[in-house]
This record gives C-alpha cells, sequence and structure tokens, in this order.
C-alpha cells in the first residue's frame, strides 16, 4: 500500500521499498552496474552516498567520475559510452546547489546512461524529477515521508521495466525489506505530508530572510530566495524552495557550537524534515567522512550550519535562533 502510494505521488510506474534511505540509493546503484561499467555524480552528495559512489564501487570495477554538478559543460565531458548511469541529489546536501535535472538527463540519455535523482530535500510535492526527464527517484523516507522521527524507511521508483526486472530481483536477493510496521508509520505520514510541507516552506522562507539580515551570517543558501546563485533554475524545476535552509556564520567551529549550544528549542540532530526543526552542523557529523580538500571544494566550513525547519511558530523560531546568534555579535 505505501508502494502504491508512493506511485501515485510521485507519477511514477512503480516502485519498491527499502529498510532506510540509503539501502534504496544502494539498490538504485548496484542493481544496474557491473564491471567495466562507468558512473558519474557530483562531489556533491550526502557523505554515504558519497562513500558508495566513491568507495564501493570501484571495489567491484565500475569507474567513477565525480565533478561539479552545477556545471552542464562537466556533465557533458565526463559521460561516455561506458556510462551506465548518473547519480545526484538536487537541491545537495549540505550548501542546497541544485542539478538542472532535464538538462542532465538529455545529456545522459545521448549515451543511453540512465538518470538516478535523489529527491529527499525536495520532496515528491516541490519536485518531479521523472516529468523533467529523470528515470529513477529515490527517497530516505525517514526525513519528509514519516516526518516525525519514528522510523527508517527508503523507496526507489521508476519504470515497470526498471523496477520488475532489475529492481526487484536485487532486493529479493540481498534483503533490504521495509518493515510491515514501518510501511505502516510511512503511511500515516504521507497523510500530513502536503500540509507539513506547505506549513515548513511557509516559515522556511521568513526564516532565511530573518538569517539573511543578521549581522552574525556570513552567507545563506536557500533555493527560495533571489540570490540564491541558482534562482533561475529553481524556479523552473522546483514549485517552492524547500524546508531546509543552510547558512554559514561569521566564526570558526569553536563559536559556532557556542551558538549551537545556546539554542533551546531547535534540537540539534542531522536528520530533516521532522515536525521539529533540527539542526547540524555537517563538517562534523554528515560529512565527516568526506576528506578536506572536497570539503573545502563544496563550501563545507566550520561555520556551515544545515537547518531543517519544523513546525513550530516562526517567531518563536526567530527568538531562538536570535539568541543563539547573539553570541557572536555582542
Amino acid at each position: 500500500m505505501f508502494e502504491n502510494r508512493m506511485i501515485l505521488l510521485e507519477g511514477a510506474e512503480a516502485a519498491r521499498a527499502t529498510a532506510s534511505g540509503m539501502a534504496a540509493v544502494n539498490a538504485a546503484l548496484l542493481s544496474q552496474v557491473k564491471a567495466g561499467d562507468h558512473v558519474v555524480a557530483p562531489k556533491a552528495l550526502f557523505g554515504s552516498c558519497l562513500y558508495i559512489i566513491e568507495n564501493i564501487l570501484p571495489r567491484f570495477g565500475v569507474d567513477i567520475t565525480l565533478i561539479n554538478g552545477t556545471d552542464l559543460d562537466q556533465w557533458q565531458n565526463a559521460v561516455t559510452d561506458r556510462t551506465s548511469c548518473v547519480f545526484f541529489e538536487t537541491p545537495s546536501n549540505p550548501t542546497l546547489d541544485l542539478v538542472d535535472i532535464a538538462a542532465v538527463s538529455d545529456i545522459a540519455h545521448k549515451v543511453g546512461a540512465k538518470v538516478i535523482v535523489d529527491n529527499v530535500f525536495a520532496t515528491p510535492l516541490l519536485q518531479k524529477p521523472l516529468e523533467l526527464g529523470a528515470d529513477i527517484v529515490v527517497y530516505s523516507a525517514t526525513k519528509h515521508i514519516d516526518g516525525q522521527g519514528r522510523c527508517l524507511g527508503g523507496i526507489v521508483l521508476g519504470s515497470e521495466e526498471f523496477v520488475e526486472d532489475t529492481l526487484a530481483p536485487f532486493l529479493k536477493h540481498t534483503g533490504p525489506a521495509l518493515s510491515p510496521f514501518n510501511a505502516w508509520n510511512l503511511l500515516k505520514g504521507l497523510e500530513t505530508l502536503e500540509l507539513r510541507v506547505a506549513r515548513q516552506c511557509d516559515t522556511a522562507e521568513e526564516i532565511a530572510d530573518f538569517l539573511g539580515d543578521h549581522p552574525a551570517i556570513k552567507r545563506v543558501m536557500y533555493p527560495g530566495r533571489d540570490d540564491h546563485s541558482q534562482a533561475s533554475l529553481a524556479r523552473q524545476q522546483m514549485a517552492r524552495g524547500s524546508t531546509l535552509i543552510s547558512f554559514e556564520l561569521n566564526g570558526d567551529q569553536e563559536k559556532t557550537f557556542q551558538s549551537l549550544n545556546r539554542l533551546q528549542l531547535i534540537d540539534i540532530s542531522n536528520n530533516l524534515g521532522d515536525a521539529k526543526s533540527l539542526i547540524t552542523h555537517p563538517m562534523t557529523t554528515t560529512h565527516s567522512s568526506v576528506d578536506d580538500a572536497t570539503k573545502a571544494e563544496l563550501g563545507i566550513t566550520e561555520g556551515l550550519l544545515r537547518l531543517s525547519i519544523g513546525l513550530e511558530d516562526v517567531a518563536d523560531l526567530k527568538d531562538d535562533l536570535g539568541f543563539a546568534l547573539s553570541s557572536q555579535v555582542a
């Protein structure tokens, strides 16, 4: 039932649920690659996704090329006749860079490669990768779909041919099955998904502007703001700017942690899409396994924070953030 409702929501032909979001990413990739194949992906990925691309796939003889996903020329130059699939997140974790889904899909399809999009930050409500040319969409259902921090889950959606002939046998024989109880939890989450995401986007837009005007903030990254470097693309392929905001403080890690520790309403956690607002320090959590050079290239600094907006009153969130940041401008 969860798979069927996600099929209707996404506009896909078929789907298979998995035990977690990373199980979905892993299955979407490993079910279709073999030794000698080539995979292209941006460097801007969630740390565990980057680990699969950069460390696991090469162990099995799969060549990989990592690029700047915002640069279409790099996509064009990276794909070859051996490229079996491309994988990317948009918006990306944690700096909320965007990848042009339609343009990259066109580039990939010219060499016969499948396009896999991790759509977790946008949710199926704010972005429709399949309509823009992608072949496969993956979600960590742990995030917005559950939306209340209750359980793990994931899902892979695509064509009936891919799901039944390629993905289903891989899942059957490797076993990353979603439990029935978690499927029930995710179904309950779907009942309020639209209401939650709409409210969270409303608040995120207001909080992004609040942070953008704060003297302690060096930069704000939010696709819904006109000052986002890819605001035009965001308006083309996203209905709204999403429920997540990333921002960079002027201080170092010690000062950044001082601000985090002053928060009273917002929880420190590397989950996202929850009914409760959550904040994390990517350098030491989600991207702690990424090497220092790549962090620097991606703009993952000591002062970078990723904020997932919940359902609290926006005035209370502003008060909490204002108090936390006041130590930086005292």
